[in-house]
């Protein structure tokens, strides 16, 4: 070999040692840092999937639990799809504590109804009249606990002298299988 092709040789080599240093080893270390990604997003991927499976036993009873709630609370739901007897048995429930509880109701005022989704939301204003706060809270109590479920969504009260007044907000609910005599 001649010192020329020497040259030539040691020349491509440089230039071939240069090129796998610039372009050989980044595509190799790109290669190597994906699959080390690729490794750690399956090991992130399988980790979640075992935490599922030992969570599908703790799911599966909350959604029984809830499922059983649900059952529950359809049962204490008023059955009438009518705002005006929904409204008479507000009525009569509340007016049923209220007499347990010493308050006397004074006035009525007429039901506000709503419609949404299925379900139909019946509001009651009461006008109470009383002695004792005590006695008010026991009221609140028994409708707290009442079955069908009821709940209060407005409460005022006034102290004139000896006597407590005031205004009661009664809600029932029930669901709305048809719109006959919903009110929007």
């Amino acid at each position: 070999m001649t010192k020329r092709e020497k040259n030539i040789l040691i020349l491509a080599s440089v230039v071939g040692v240069v090129f796998i240093l610039t372009q050989g080893l980044p595509g190799i270390r790109s290669f190597y840092g994906e699959r080390d990604e690729r490794i750690s997003q399956l090991q992130t991927d399988v980790q979640r999937e075992q935490r599922l499976i030992e969570d599908a036993e703790l799911w599966s009873e909350r959604r029984a639990a809830a499922e059983l709630r649900g059952t529950d609370l359809g049962d204490r739901l008023f059955q009438d799809n009518s705002i005006p007897l929904i409204s008479a048995n507000i009525q009569r429930l509340v007016r049923e504590y209220a007499n347990e509880a010493g308050v006397n109701i004074t006035s009525t005022k007429l039901a506000e109804s709503m419609s949404a989704d299925g379900w139909l939301l019946v509001e009651q204003e009461l006008s109470i009249l009383t002695d004792s706060q005590s006695n008010i809270m026991e009221l609140l109590n028994s409708i707290e606990t009442s079955d069908p479920l009821l709940g209060v969504s407005d409460f005022s009260v006034r102290r004139n002298r000896n006597q407590y007044s005031g205004t009661i907000t009664v809600v029932g609910f029930s669901r709305n299988n048809n719109a006959n005599g919903a009110a929007d």
